[in-house]
């Protein structure tokens, strides 16, 4: 299937579709709202949700909303004047979308949310849970980061990353970033089909950001290549090119388009690959490293050659082969404690070391997930 084909395919068929829409989309220069613009998105978003497509909304905005309601001229450099700023905005962001969807018989449903929402499984299973309800209503869900209470340790900080997560835990066929500029350009010209982010394609990407967004173009290739590993496809478009979502999903050649890099991957190994952050890390030898990546086996304790923690039985930790490339995430049977006494060891040896045998496996293949290999 020639490129044009796999990408009007893809995009024709999507059902399910996650759309990120970026500060400078929905703010004026001075921080202000652009209220026509966010009207314009909303009246697009109605037209999908029409056709029976399942679309939620992950929309930055809420300080640069704030930026602009305060009259603060630039954006503050402290999370605590950042909250506050998040606080006034997003009440005025999400009202907005409300008032734009309502006229045309839907409404918007705030759903904010913090790394802890992701990384907790039960947490992670309740957003999905809500957000599939929600699409049974004339309702657009509205996702945004919890500005107004997340600290260092559980932003995320971007959007783009927190979209990438949203389309991953949906398991939405496509991720849509919609921005300012046109896509990726590499070598002066609109990369249009991307099958791989190799290092040819993230040195294209800029790092300077805007003075009200977060992220920039290598934070939106960190996203596509989140999803696009996962098995989904993923596209980077101009927020403010006239009609530009239902243009896109009519397969039209707009945007920077993201091939999905193979099958798609299991809901629970995407919560364990992707939004999980790890508690600490096994070393494996060359001999299990293989094991585990060729033939799909569970991790013994005679395979692991070093223990990094501390952490306990039950949370998900990185495995890494002797060079330091990284093998997958998983859940662990035993604690790092216990493991710096098996380590090396044979499971029967394990068990009479420790008096007790939990388990055969350091990490079951079941709750195992594979890095995929890259350059």
């Amino acid at each position: 299937m020639s490129d044009p084909d796999q990408r009007t395919q893809l995009l024709t068929s999507a059902r399910s579709i996650v759309v990120k829409i970026g500060t400078n989309v929905v703010t004026r220069p001075d921080g202000r709202l652009d209220k026509p613009i966010v009207r314009r998105l909303a009246e697009q978003i109605v037209l999908l949700c029409r056709r029976g497509l399942d679309i939620t909304v992950v929309s930055s905005g809420a300080i640069g909303a704030g930026i602009g309601q305060l009259r603060l001229g630039v954006k503050p450099k402290n999370i605590a004047m950042l909250q506050a700023t998040a606080a006034v905005g997003q009440p005025a962001l999400i009202n907005l979308f409300n008032e734009a969807l309502r006229r045309h018989g839907l409404q918007a449903a705030q759903i904010l949310l913090t790394r802890a929402d992701f990384e907790d499984r039960r947490r992670y299973l309740s957003v999905r849970s809500t957000i599939a309800a929600l699409h049974q209503f004339a309702t657009v869900p509205i996702v945004n980061e919890n500005d107004t209470v997340a600290v260092d340790e559980i932003r995320y900080g971007d959007n783009d990353i927190l979209a990438a997560l949203m389309c991953n835990l949906l398991r939405a066929d496509l991720l849509i970033l919609l921005t300012v500029v046109d896509g990726l350009m590499q070598n002066g010209e609109l990369a249009q089909t991307v099958h791989r982010i190799d290092r040819s394609i993230r040195h294209a990407a800029t790092a300077v950001t805007s003075a009200l967004g977060t992220g920039g173009m290598a934070t939106k290739l960190q996203a596509a290549r989140t999803v696009t590993e996962a098995g989904e496809a993923a596209l980077i478009a101009n927020g403010r090119t006239r009609n530009i979502l239902p243009r896109l999903l009519a397969g039209q050649n707009l945007g920077t388009f993201f091939a999905p890099a193979g099958r798609r991957m299991a809901s629970r190994k995407r919560w364990l690959a992707l939004a999980v952050r790890p508690a600490g890390q096994l070393v494996v030898d060359h001999g299990a490293a293989v094991a585990l990546r060729e033939s799909g086996r569970s991790l013994l304790p005679v395979g692991v050659a070093r223990v990094k923690g501390p952490f306990a039985r039950g949370d998900v930790v990185r495995v890494t082969d002797p060079k330091g490339r990284l093998v997958g995430q998983g859940l662990v049977n035993y604690s790092s404690q216990e493991l710096q006494c098996i380590k090396g060891l044979h499971t029967n040896q394990a068990a009479h070391k420790l008096r007790r045998k939990r388990a055969d496996e350091v990490i079951h293949c079941d709750n195992l997930a594979l890095a995929p290999r890259r350059d």
